[in-house]
Parts: C-alpha cells; structure tokens; sequence
C-alpha cells in the first residue's frame, strides 16, 4: 500500500510538471483547436524532448501503479489498464514521428538520433518488467477469462504474445543483451533513413541546353526549369531523384546519355562510398536482427518476424514466390524481346540497359496499342482524381468529405477534410499532403496525427494523413497526374479509411498484420480506371469533357502491359528481403552488394531489371516497418484481387451490400480475430489466386 501511495504521489507531480510547462511547451496542454488536431504552427523542434521526457516519466509511474497494486490481478486492472496507459507519450509519439517524415529538417532528425536509445529502452523497461509480466501472466492463465469479450479475449492475448516475442521468457543476461541488441537496431534503422533522404536531395542533374530536353513532356519541362530557378541556376534545367522527376525522364528523354546519369543516380543510392554511404549499416543490421533472432530461440529473423503475420511461415512465402515467379520471368523476358525491337526500329544494334527500359516499354506500348500515358493526364487533374475517390467512397459506404479552411495543417500545402457516416455523425479527419519537398521523404503513405479509440466509453476520432510526391505544377498549371500516381492516391486512401472506419476499444487490437494491411490500400486500387468510374471523374482540365471512349478503350487494352518488368522489379525486391532475413549467420567479410548480386542471379533477373528498392536505398526493410514483410503487398493483392471479384460477381462495382459486409468484416474490427478468419467472414472462402494473376496479365 506504501508503494502504491508513493507512487500515485509521483504521478500527481508530474501531472503538476506539465501543467506548469504546457504554457510554454503545446505538447504539453489539450490542443484547444477544430476537433482537437495538433497546434502545428506553435510545436517546434524543442518542444518534444520535453514532452518525450514527460510522456515517458508518466508511463513508468502509470506502469509501476500497475504491478504495485495489491488487488489480484485482473484484465482491467493490468491488461486494459496496461493498453490505455501512456496518453502522453501516446500523443506526443504521433505528432513528432508524423512530421519527421513529412517535415522533417536538421533540428528534427538530432531530435530523432537521440530519441531513439531512449524510446527503445523504455520500450525494454516495461516489456522485460517482471513483475508487470507476472501479473499479466496471471490474467492470461485465469479460469475466469471465458467471461471476457472477443476483443478483450484477443487484447489479453496479443498482449502476453508481446510480452514473449519481448524477451520476457529470457534471463537476466538475455534480457541485458536484448536491450543492447534493441537500441542497435533502432539506431541503425534510423541511420539508413537518415541517409537515404540525404543522398536522394543530394543529387542534381542540371541540363543548359535545350536539345537535351528532347521527347521530354512540357509539365516536366517547365518544372525542371522553376527548380533550376529555386536553385539559383536561372535559364537551366533542373532534375533529381524525386519519383515526379526522375521516373518521367527516365520514361521520356531521348538523351541516352543522360538517362544513364539519373538511372546510376537513382540506383546508386547510399552507395557511392561517401559520409550517408549504407553498405556497412546494412551489413551490421543484418548481423544485428541475427542475433536478436537466435537470442529468441529462432534459427532466423524471417522465422521471427512471421510467426505474428498472415502468412505465418517462410514456407507459405516461398510457396507463393515460387507459383508466381515463372509467370513473372517469362512476361519480363517478353517485353524485353518487344524493347529490342523497337531499338532495332530506330536502326540501332545496343544491348539494352536498365536505363533503356522505361523509355522503349513506351514506344512497345505506343506501337502495340497506340497508347501514350501522356493522353491520360489531361483527364487527371488532381482535384478531380482526389473528388473521385470521395466519390467512390460514398457510393461504396455512404461517407462524405468536406474540406476545411481553417483549421491548423501539417504543412502550408497540406489540406484538411471533415469524413462523416452516412448518419452524420463524425468520422474524422483526413490530411492531404501531395507535393514533394526536400523536407519529405519519398514514396507516399498514410500516417496518423491520432488513432481511434474510447475515452469514458466515447468513440474518439481518428487523425489521418496522407502523404504523397506527386508532380508538382508549374506556376499558373493545375496537376495533372499520371496513372500510376492516380493509382498511388486511391491507394493511399483505402489506408486512410482502414483507419477512419476502425471501431475498436483497445489499442492492442488496433493494427492488423503486416501482410493484411494492404489488403484495404490495395482494393481501392481496382476502381480507379474501371470505365464506369472514369465516367464519374476522368474530365478534361480545360474542356471540362469526360474522357473519351476510344481512350478509355486504349487504356482497357494496355493496362496489364509492363506488368512482366513491374512484377518482376517487385519480386526481385521482395525476395532480396527475404533472403537477407533467411541468413542464419553472416560470413567474414560480408558484402551486401556481392549478397545482392548473389540473389538476383539465382533469379535469372534480367539485367536490364534492377529491384524496385535496392539495398543500399530499400527502406521498407532497413528503414524498419516491412522488415522480412516487403512480400505483403504481392500477399495482400491475392486478397484485394479476390476481394474485388465479390463486386464483379454482382453486376455492380458499387454494390453496397458488398461493401458494407467488407466495412464490417475487414475496416472495422482491427485484428479482434486473426486474418484470415477475417477474410473468410468477409468472402466465405480462402483466397483464389487466379484473379490476381489475370489481373497482372500474367497467366
């Protein structure tokens, strides 16, 4: 009881420590704002340290309460209390950890490095605190836990499963080297991003004659020439590894030459033997995540990090690999007799490289189907693309989208909207970010400001971000988009109503494995040129006319080619992942380009095709996040490929009754039952894999 008092008195001061501080530091008060976002103009690079600091001090204090209580433990006394402690730290966690990716700048990144040790041992503190694994313990073991909920059923045991796969089963010695191997990890990850940002800004190719702009489209033209402007190289032109660059002009440029320079530029990434080189950070990750699995008692990190997904297994993986793959590589090898041919056309007799690919795929696609991606982008504009995924939205679940102007953003160009139900009642909100910046990093995701959950048995709204690099107008130029980005944003959106549905009470059971997540990204992805959709939103930017018949018919048509390169770019990925977490050890000597080399060789790979993320540049796996994962979304479109034939089946790719059992089955309920079983309540049926691969053009 002592303790207990002791400890109640620690958190009552540092409830007074806040107080006093939340003057000075926003972090630290309620954001008195519109539906309680954060006060993004006053945080700045200082203020989280502080709030990080007090977050965690309130954690330890609402941690120790917990194991000092003197009542038995119970699942609301230790397992839900354990689940809703840590509001502070909570909160604090999702506002910086956002904008770090987002807008990010000097100040925040030395607020990252030295975040990072000290996340991860608090982190240590309370997974390998054996008191606390005690009491949870007990709950877990208790007669009486047939009285729970489902979802209390399943929070109870993600949570003693954590504690586990935590290293609470270890002694004391594993435990100590746990948390070394812990922070080295963090730290490590954290480096590997750190550099990749500054290699992708660090590159500049700028171009002074004209002539070199040849085959390039205007848009891009034009936005070369205000970078070089912003860049004080006024009258040249400007190009750099943002995708909104570098994939056009890779696509377009007649300059072969100058392909190559942004191709090895690109590909080179954090491998150019300089201060954000990541040969060696991999190397000691790889040999970290090692350690860390056979400290677990696994053979090798992939084995760890799947045991908790969908998948379960390396076999299930490799098994889907190796029924996909031949499909892939005699597509590839296709297409790559097609951009031959057109090299022949132009009566030239060069091998092709990987920064040939893109640029004769074009011309194929063009003399095959008389199909230029530049005929699409006038019906693209942004605006319109974005209205018609809230369109889709509200045909499939009734939600609506209202924009509002004033209302504190995450950046000057972000843009905020209201999601409400169909009963109109509040949702939440949604960010949307498009444009790349030096402070952003590349890709596009979707992020949130903060999660849904109950407070006091009140359903408290989610803060969702989505973050993208699309290109960027040219003064006085609306955005008009490509495909592919039109295709990125629906994705990007299905994330954001994954989260903007979700109705669970528990943080625990907030997120679903890795190789689902995907799964409601990726659905999205089926409507965007269906020619039923196109009608609703594909209008010209200046004409205001919907995109003729005959484009919508070349673009049926054309769609599935190029899938042999993209498949095959993805896989090379995926599987370099895998087999860098397959190694059981690494050898003296260890050359994780040599590694590389290695694994794309087995594959038969064309060398005409790198891998979509090399290893020097593949963050979804060094950074963190897909570690052992990147095989998701090819997992998860099996799924999405699957799911989206349950709208075919009825006649109507807007049928509501499909979509509503999909909102319920698969957005709504986190991971309250494991995967799988989710699926099936939603299809009545496993998976087929024959959807996905007729969708690819594959088989």
């Amino acid at each position: 009881m002592k303790k207990t008092i002791l400890t109640l008195c620690a958190t009552a001061l540092v409830c007074g420590c806040a107080n006093n501080e939340a003057v000075e530091n926003p972090l630290l008060a309620e954001f008195n704002t519109p539906f309680g976002v954060p006060p993004f103009d006053e945080i700045k690079p200082e203020h989280y340290m502080p709030a990080f600091e007090l977050g965690m001090e309130q954690q330890r204090a609402e941690v120790e309460a917990i194991v000092n209580n003197a009542e038995p433990a119970t699942f609301e006394n230790t397992v839900a209390a354990l689940d809703q402690c840590g509001a502070l730290l909570n909160k604090v966690t999702y506002v910086f950890f956002a904008q770090n990716s987002a807008c990010t700048d000097s100040a925040m990144q030395a607020v990252s490095r030295e975040l990072s040790p000290k996340l991860s041992k608090h982190s240590d503190d309370i997974n390998l605190n054996p008191a606390l694994f005690a009491r949870v313990k007990e709950v877990y073991e208790s007669a009486d836990t047939a009285t729970l909920t489902l979802e209390q059923k399943k929070l109870l045991s993600e949570t003693y499963k954590g504690f586990v796969r935590s290293g609470a089963n270890l002694d004391s010695l594993g435990q100590a080297q746990l948390r070394e191997l812990n922070s080295e990890i963090a730290l490590l990850q954290l480096t590997f991003s750190q550099n990749m940002l500054a290699e992708t800004n660090a590159f500049q190719l700028f171009i002074d004659s004209e002539k070199d702009l040849a085959g390039l489209p205007q848009s891009l033209i034009d936005n070369a020439a205000e970078a070089a402007t912003a860049a004080g190289q006024e009258g040249k032109w400007l190009f750099t590894l943002h995708n909104p660059s570098v994939m056009p002009f890779l696509q377009y440029a007649d300059n072969r030459d100058l392909r190559q320079k942004m191709y090895e530029g690109y590909t080179n990434r954090g491998n150019n033997n300089n201060e954000n080189d990541n040969k060696e950070v991999v190397r000691k990750l790889v040999e970290a995540r090692i350690k860390k699995a056979k400290l677990m008692g696994y053979d090798d990190y992939a084995t760890f990090a799947l045991e908790t997904r969908m998948a379960k297994t390396t076999e299930a993986v490799c098994n889907l690999f190796d029924e996909v793959w031949p499909y892939v590589l005699k597509k590839a090898n296709e297409e790559l007799k097609d951009i031959k041919a057109e090299i022949r056309k132009e009566g030239k007799n060069f091998e092709p490289m990987g920064w040939d690919w893109s640029y004769y795929a074009n011309k194929a696609k063009q003399a095959k189907y008389a199909m230029d991606e530049n005929e699409l982008r006038p019906y693209l504009k942004l605006e319109n693309v974005r209205d018609g995924m809230f369109l889709l939205a509200n045909k499939l679940y009734g939600v609506t989208f209202t924009q509002l102007d004033s209302i504190p953003v995450p950046h000057p160009e972000a843009t905020a909207f209201e999601c409400k139900d169909k009963d109109g009642t509040h949702l939440g909100l949604l960010y949307l970010d498009f444009f790349p910046r030096a402070s952003k990093r590349g890709g596009a995701w979707c992020g949130r400001y903060r999660n849904q959950t109950y407070v006091d048995g009140v359903r408290k709204a989610p803060i969702v971000t989505v973050v993208c690099n699309f290109s960027k107008p040219a003064a006085g130029q609306p955005s008009l988009l490509t495909a592919d980005e039109a295709s990125t944003m629906f994705h990007e959106f299905g994330h954001a109503l994954h989260s903007l549905f979700a109705d669970v009470h528990y943080y625990g059971v907030a997120s679903v494995p890795r190789d689902f997540v995907e799964l409601p990204s990726q659905v999205m992805e089926h409507w965007v040129f269906e020619p039923e959709m196109l009608a609703l939103y594909a209008k010209h930017y200046e004409t205001g006319e919907v995109m003729p018949t005959s484009l919508v018919e070349k673009l049926e048509k054309s769609g599935k080619y190029g899938q042999g390169f993209a498949t095959a770019e993805y896989w090379a990925a995926a599987w370099l992942d895998m087999k860098f977490h397959f190694l059981k050890e690494l050898p003296e000597g260890f050359d994780v380009m040599a590694f590389e080399k290695q694994v794309m060789d087995e594959l038969k790979l064309p060398k005409q095709i790198a891998p979509r993320y090399r290893t020097t540049y593949f963050n979804h796996t060094m950074g963190g996040g897909y570690t052992a994962g990147y095989y998701s979304y090819f997992w998860s479109e099996v799924l999405d490929a699957d799911a989206y034939e349950a709208f075919k089946e009825t006649g109507n790719i807007f049928n509501q009754e499909v979509a509503e059992k999909f909102r319920k089955c698969v957005l709504t309920p986190g991971c309250i039952e494991d995967a799988d079983v989710m699926y099936r309540n939603f299809r009545g049926a496993t998976p087929n894999i024959e959807p996905v691969l007729k969708n690819r053009g594959l088989k």
